[in-house]
């Protein structure tokens, strides 16, 4: 016997969230709006389900679901383009999002989306077979992006998140090199949009993007090289 789990997830509405998956490519497979409001959606081997609640607040969510896959790359640009063709942008902050994609201290390269109802779906691909979070780096600027990354997009505290990187950056008796430089702004960058602080992130990304790499260095820091490019556009 083959066994799947198929997740039910929460909303105030169901129409916003059908309409946002139909705009990622699912199709939607079961909609009703009584005797309760109901809905399955499908893209390939993904099945999501959702059932309304009234007095329900997406902006207090903590439901959500991780799909794995082996296209995690090919996924995320399919679904910013969806995104951008449904709402005439690709949504970064508030409800529905879409985050960056990026490399995980615990094996996975993955993104986070949420929908209209506030249900996280973080959409990953192993890198690594030992799942357990790697120990914090000893340097100080990248244990600093380590913790700060685990706060942005796995503990979801992005005030701690801004404060990891605020405190290191005002050192004085050290700095980042470059690549690493980099990629600190434009996540500090991407947490203050998030957080509704414009003026900051421009700042930030305006900072981020006069810093001359080498070759060697942008390609390290490529997942910042291209979140930089979307947070400035």
């Amino acid at each position: 016997m083959t066994e799947k789990t198929i997740p039910l997830l929460p909303c105030r509405e169901i129409q916003p969230v059908v309409d946002f998956y139909t705009a990622l490519g699912f199709e939607t497979t079961f909609l009703q709006k009584r005797p309760y409001p109901y809905a399955a959606v499908r893209r390939g081997s993904v099945e999501l389900q959702f059932f309304g609640m009234k007095r329900y607040d997406p902006a207090r969510s903590y439901s959500g679901c991780y799909v794995l896959t082996d296209d995690v790359d090919g996924l995320h640009a399919a679904f910013r383009a969806g995104l951008k063709a449904a709402y005439g942008k690709i949504p970064a902050r508030g409800l529905p999002r879409i985050g960056p994609l990026k490399d995980m201290s615990y094996g996975m390269r993955q993104f986070l989306m949420t929908d209209p109802g506030g249900n996280t779906v973080r959409v990953g691909r192993r890198i690594d077979e030992d799942g357990r979070h790697r120990p914090a780096p000893e340097e100080t600027f990248a244990r600093a992006l380590h913790l700060a990354d685990l706060f942005a997009d796995s503990k979801g505290d992005l005030p701690g998140a801004a404060r990891i990187i605020d405190r290191v950056l005002r050192r004085e008796d050290e700095r980042p090199a470059p690549g690493r430089h980099l990629q600190l702004l434009v996540l500090r960058a991407d947490i203050a949009q998030r957080l509704g602080d414009d003026d900051t992130a421009r700042t930030l990304l305006d900072r981020a993007a006069g810093i001359p790499l080498t070759e060697e260095e942008a390609e390290s820091a490529r997942d910042a090289l291209a979140r930089l490019a979307e947070l400035r556009s």
